[in-house]
């Protein structure tokens, strides 16, 4: 129901906010005089309630407006504003301003309503149909005015639709954040802290009151509420934006396109949402896009991510996801970045399980194919690729690198280890060099680590390795291999497998894993050839991570006093995907230890931390290199043989040269193969289009950097010292 209000006393004096006031004055009678020439008016017969720029007011720039309230005006003076082909005289033209303090030279033109607002400078506002705040705005945070009750508090039901992952939405937060947020429900305590975080600087006053920074441009826009709006952001033809924080500078501008919708949340710096698209509870990352009709529900978006067409909701999303396709749906997961989601894959929980609060977690680089659906619960290592198909039960593919088919819905999945190393290189090679080509952002607040081989993915592939082991094993045992039959206990068992698998690096065989399908289990594909893939991985790792080390603290050579300075760091065996960052769980821990015990007390400062455990990384993998080539070794880093520094180089230049060969054999097939080659008239047009295998900047880049890498790893490892 509409209420009715009585004027008030409109001689009572006007309550001008007492930090607007300075180098205002009063407005002169013949000011006034042209004014209400110009058919404005204001609610004050006086106009008390109006102050202007001393020295910086020209009356004749106001025609057809309506002032009440306070409204304090910045500099008017004759100029034009122009932004791409709109010009736009300042001033304030056919609009109606109530509470509003402005800017110098504005363009304020056909502004229906405009309430309680505070404009920088050069803004443009053209054709708005209300734009108003609340004093009791939060602008898409998660916090509480004073006397309010929880349940208005706006809360992202990440991960689970049944908000058991629920996190609160604030300016600075970037998925690592929402992460440990989502993940460490048992912790009630920690839960609190969090919460207090949050509202850390919330004055809890009923005093907001909308801002707009310098050099926005808002156009043809049907509802503005509630809204804060950072410098140099671009919204045209917006639907509604309500209880919203834009972030924008003019290094990262934001832009919000045609007949958009968002309402609380919170988007970055530098992302653009156009066309239609949706975005209800939410935060956006940096230099993220939703175009095309996109829905964004409920979910946190990673930094660098695309999302065009489809719909997403209850998900906590890493940076460097790709979405595309109108049939595409994602729904209560957690995707660790880096991830790739196909036309038609239809992941959902509640649509094929008995209950509505099953999830997904998918490690970085989840490669789901066309029209995919699966079962949630259902868990994924690192740089999955599950082929086109319907998978009917529960997977936990704890193989990273692999090609996951489904064969019917009652047979075991086929699993195929190490896929990419295999059959694929050109593109786990080009991982790290294409997503650091698309990071846009300028202030890089969430680390994200890029490449596909790092502590995360190698803490996977030492299980893998040793589960292949486990089930060769089993395997060989029931075929009744001598050396396993004789073998006494459980430990030469299993190194009698091992060395079956280094002695016959050509054996063809399968291997059933029960653990990664629920009831019917996986047939493990190529098992030799993917024992051998993942050694060379870890070694590769291992290897570089050295040489970087090396690099970083001028060593030469990996001497014995290298060793001993590189033995003296804290050796981390468990790590953490913490938004796209990888920590040492351990470091996690006491990350949190320090959040409850008030030792950290803002997420500034909790993202400081972050920043810490970035400058200790390259260390800290160095420490854990020399413990997986232990491992892969069975001996102490003092007890290596020339020989096996040897090995180490051997083994570590051929797959730092077969990734170079293979990219470039990888790549070059989709030049020689007669069905690409097919759609084009001849070579010459083929080039036109696709250009030269030998213009591709990543091989160019990648044959320099092979060169380099072989070189120092000589260096390096060449010798014993």
């Amino acid at each position: 129901m509409v209420q009715i209000t009585r004027a008030k006393n409109k001689s009572a004096k006007t309550a001008f906010p007492k930090e607007l006031v300075k180098g205002r004055r009063p407005l002169f009678p013949e000011e006034i005089e042209v004014l209400k020439k110009n058919l404005n008016s204001s609610e004050k017969s006086d106009w008390s309630n109006v102050l202007v720029t001393e020295g910086e007011f020209d009356p004749a720039l106001v025609h057809g407006s309506r002032f009440s309230g306070f409204v304090i005006l910045g500099a008017l003076r004759p100029s034009i504003l122009k932004y791409h082909d709109l010009e736009l005289e300042c001033g304030i033209y056919n609009s109606k301003l109530r509470d509003v303090a402005t800017g110098d030279d504005n363009a304020i033109h056909n502004v229906a309503y405009l309430d309680n607002y505070r404009l920088g400078n050069s803004v443009i506002l053209f054709n708005i149909q209300e734009m108003s705040c609340t004093k009791h705005s939060k602008f898409g945070n998660g916090v509480l005015k004073r006397g309010e009750s929880e349940d208005v508090r706006v809360w992202i039901g990440v991960a689970n639709e049944n908000d058991g992952r629920a996190v609160l939405p604030f300016e600075s937060m970037i998925p690592a954040d929402a992460y440990l947020w989502s993940r460490k429900r048992g912790d009630k305590a920690l839960l609190k802290r969090f919460v207090e975080l949050t509202e850390k600087g919330n004055s809890k006053e009923w005093n907001s009151f909308g801002t707009v920074g310098n050099d926005v441009v808002i156009k043809n826009t049907a509802l503005l509420k509630d809204a804060k709006i950072g410098d140099s952001a671009y919204i045209k033809g917006a639907f509604k934006l309500k209880n919203i924080t834009v972030l924008s500078s003019q290094e990262e501008e934001s832009q919000i396109g045609e007949g958009v919708e968002m309402v609380n949340g919170i988007m970055g710096y530098g992302s653009r949402v156009f066309y239609q698209a949706v975005a209800v509870r939410f935060v956006l990352g940096r230099n993220c896009q939703l175009k095309y009709g996109a829905r964004l529900l409920n979910s946190v978006l990673g930094d660098n991510s695309t999302v065009s067409c489809c719909e997403l909701l209850n998900n906590l999303i890493f940076p460097f996801h790709e979405q595309h396709h109108n049939s595409s749906f994602l729904i209560a997961t957690t995707v660790m970045g880096q991830s790739n989601i196909a036309a038609g894959a239809t992941i959902g929980s509640n649509h094929n399980s008995r209950s509505p609060d099953g999830e997904i977690i998918a490690g970085r680089g989840f490669w789901p194919g066309l029209c995919s659906d699966f079962k949630h619960n259902s868990k994924f290592a690192s740089f999955v690729l599950a082929s086109k198909g319907s998978y009917q039960h529960e997977l936990n593919i704890s193989y990273p690198f692999s090609l996951v088919a489904a064969c019917g819905e009652n047979e075991p999945v086929q699993i195929m280890p190490a896929y990419w190393f295999m059959f694929n290189m050109f593109a786990i090679a080009r991982n790290n060099y294409k997503f650091k080509k698309r990071d846009a952002r300028v202030h890089k607040i969430q680390h994200i680590e890029t490449d596909p081989l790092a502590p995360d993915t190698m803490q996977q592939t030492l299980p893998a390795l040793e589960r292949l082991i486990e089930l060769t094993k089993d395997y060989l045992e029931s075929a009744g291999l001598e050396s396993l039959v004789t073998a006494k206990g459980e430990a030469q068992k299993l190194q009698a497998a091992k060395d079956f698998l280094h002695q016959n690096p050509n054996a063809e065989f399968e291997l059933k894993d029960e653990r990664c399908q629920k009831k019917f289990g996986a047939v493990i594909l190529k098992p030799v050839k993917a024992y051998k893939e993942y050694r060379k991985i870890v070694k590769y790792f291992a290897a570089r991570s050295l040489v970087e080390f090396c690099g970083v603290h001028k060593i030469k050579r990996l001497s014995s006093a290298a060793i001993e300075k590189i033995m003296a760091l804290d050796l981390y065996e468990k790590w953490t995907n913490a938004g796209g960052q990888i920590i040492p769980s351990k470091k996690v821990d006491e990350l949190c230890a320090k959040i409850k015990s008030k030792k950290i007390n803002s997420w500034e400062a909790v993202h400081k931390f972050y920043d810490a455990c970035q400058e200790s990384y390259g260390d800290w993998k160095a420490r854990y290199s020399v413990y997986l080539l232990e491992r892969l070794y069975s001996k102490k880093i003092g007890e290596w043989t020339k020989e096996i520094f040897s090995d180490i180089v051997s083994d570590v230049t051929i797959v730092s040269n077969d990734m170079l060969s293979d990219s470039y054999y990888s790549r070059k097939k989709d030049y020689d193969d007669p069905f690409r080659q097919m759609t084009y008239g001849d070579k010459e047009e083929m080039t036109a289009v696709l250009g030269s295998l030998n213009d591709n900047a990543f091989l160019r880049d990648l044959k320099i950097q092979t060169k380099e890498f072989n070189e120092r790893l000589l260096d390096v490892f060449g010798e014993k010292k």
